[in-house]
């Protein structure tokens, strides 16, 4: 990997202090009572407007934030990508990828310690809440948000190296867009309806996703870079 990293858009580090900032004001905001009554009322609506079809629908597509599967396909892409081109390091994003979402995400949610939306407990979408042992206790933020942010973004990276193995090129702009942008807009909305989690929790996984992401876009992982 070279030295120089690579541009990212917006340009700068201020994008990244911005999503520091509002995700920081976000969970402060929440510790302190705002938003929860925003969060209940959507829980409430989504639960008396889920009849069986609109679930197993909302079931199917919320995959797309199943971050089991996309780490075994960026493992699996990456592989071929390192065969394609002789050299360990198409390994790289995926790895990282899998270690940063992993040790940053799961420290703030036992951190955070918020009870998922279907919990019985009163005041469940309260944060610090000391929920008891059994009960979900892992929502905030969305990993589901984070993971469709993060391993996209990754696995386009590896798909633009691959057909630059058999000359071809990138992923075309549009199609890429729809990519980074299309999982990311079903998962929030699927994850929300389902129950999965608060609202309030999925723009904190945007925030937290686009900051990782900023992070690995930034880092000259491949040869070409």
């Amino acid at each position: 990997m070279t030295s120089a990293l690579r541009p990212v858009r917006p340009p700068g580090w201020w994008p990244d202090a911005a999503l520091l900032a509002g995700f920081v004001a976000l969970t402060a905001a929440l510790a302190g009572g705002a938003f929860l009554g925003v969060d209940e009322a959507v829980r409430e609506w989504c639960d008396a407007h889920q009849p069986p079809v609109a679930y197993w629908i909302a079931r199917g597509f919320n995959y797309l934030g199943s971050g089991g599967y996309l780490t075994e396909i960026g493992m699996v892409l990456g592989l071929v990508v390192a065969w394609r081109m002789r050299s360990w390091r198409p390994l790289a994003p995926p790895v990282a990828a899998f270690l940063l979402t992993t040790l940053t995400i799961l420290p703030l949610k036992n951190w955070t310690d918020r009870a998922a939306p279907r919990s019985p407990l009163p005041d469940a979408a309260a944060l610090f809440h000391h929920v008891p042992a059994g009960e979900y206790a892992e929502s905030y933020p969305s990993g589901h948000l984070v993971v469709a942010i993060v391993w996209y973004g990754v696995l386009l990276l590896l798909v633009d190296a691959l057909l630059g193995t058999v000359g071809r090129g990138p992923v075309p702009p549009r199609v890429h867009r729809a990519i980074r942008v299309v999982p990311v807009v079903v998962v929030f909305l699927t994850t929300t309806y389902l129950g999965f989690h608060w609202l309030t929790d999925g723009f904190a996984g945007l925030l937290a996703g686009l900051l990782l992401d900023r992070q690995l876009s930034r880092v000259p992982w491949l040869p070409a870079d």
